[in-house]
């Protein structure tokens, strides 16, 4: 069995910290060459590289993070020991890593966390946004917690994890109020020939609304595709097109980016899942924003 030698991974995790050779050098208070050297140490015994030249500078390779994310939680239980001998308190909050799906709208996720920033336990909260693949492929790896996707695992995925559905909410369109004045009377019909912003065919929602465009005969003028919900979101507020949006945030949606509900369309649903490598969920986070969303998303139905 071949150990670990925990001096190269702290030269590396000092590396990816400080943003580089030089700088984690002059911390260390050693030469360039010898940090170097043990990050190459540790890439030669790891078979892998961890880090990659990107201009001047490095960054982490897919491993290199999951290498870092490893060594933080390694030498923060580390400190931790180390208080708890010397009798001093840790104060070590829990740690949830949340992978969000790049096309889950933005304002949906917030909501779907924050249940888990109120518990009693202190909470490091880390964020990751990325497309499924990628974020599965983590979860795997279990440097995820939790995914949260608005579509479930697919069937036959390579990944083991489960699928834990929070619920669903419908969709409506929205757009600055002069626009929005001129589409609501007769709407949905009044969508064809308007401008609207729509996500890009990666999302279940641009899938959801071409079918239901097509079963109602409705034409509408394509201005621009978003594969950042948030993005379309920015551009609507300037009340040149339309635009889609989960009716489950509508009073959100309305006072950020100063728009007004359209219309409802009838039957399209928006289904939200939490993801995770167990069955039963046991991180009270993960368990609190499960419990919380159900109630949540049915503000929207």
């Amino acid at each position: 069995m071949e150990w670990l030698n925990y001096h190269h991974l702290h030269y590396f995790w000092l590396v990816a910290r400080e943003g580089g050779v030089g700088r984690a050098a002059a911390r260390l208070r050693l030469s360039h060459p010898t940090v170097s050297a043990q990050v190459k140490a540790l890439e030669e015994m790891l078979g892998e590289r961890l880090f990659e030249k990107r201009g001047r500078g490095l960054v982490l390779t897919e491993m290199g993070r999951v290498v870092y994310d490893y060594a933080d939680e390694i030498f923060a239980i580390g400190r931790e020991l180390v208080d708890t001998v010397r009798g001093q308190p840790t104060g070590r909050p829990l740690r949830l890593v949340v992978g969000i799906v790049d096309v889950m709208p933005k304002l949906i996720a917030r909501r779907l966390i924050e249940p888990a920033t109120v518990l009693p336990e202190r909470l490091l909260l880390v964020c990751r946004e990325a497309s499924a693949e990628r974020l599965l492929a983590e979860l795997a790896l279990h440097t995820v917690d939790v995914v949260l996707s608005d579509a479930p695992l697919p069937a036959g995925s390579a990944v083991k994890a489960f699928n834990h559905e929070l619920g669903e909410s419908g969709v409506s369109f929205y757009a600055g109020r002069a626009l929005a004045a001129r589409l609501r009377p007769g709407f949905p019909a009044s969508l064809t020939g308007a401008p609207v912003y729509l996500p890009t065919a990666l999302s279940t929602m641009r899938r959801g609304l071409d079918h239901y465009f097509e079963a109602h005969g409705l034409r509408p003028e394509l201005i621009a595709e978003f594969d950042d919900s948030a993005l379309m979101k920015v551009f609507g507020e300037g009340g040149h097109a339309a635009f889609p949006a989960p009716t489950i945030i509508e009073r959100d949606i309305c006072k950020t980016f100063d728009v007004e509900p359209v219309g409802r369309i009838e039957g399209l649903r928006e289904r939200y899942f939490a993801i995770s490598a167990e069955r039963r969920i046991r991180n009270p986070a993960v368990i609190a924003m499960t419990q919380a969303a159900r109630a949540l998303v049915a503000v929207g139905r």
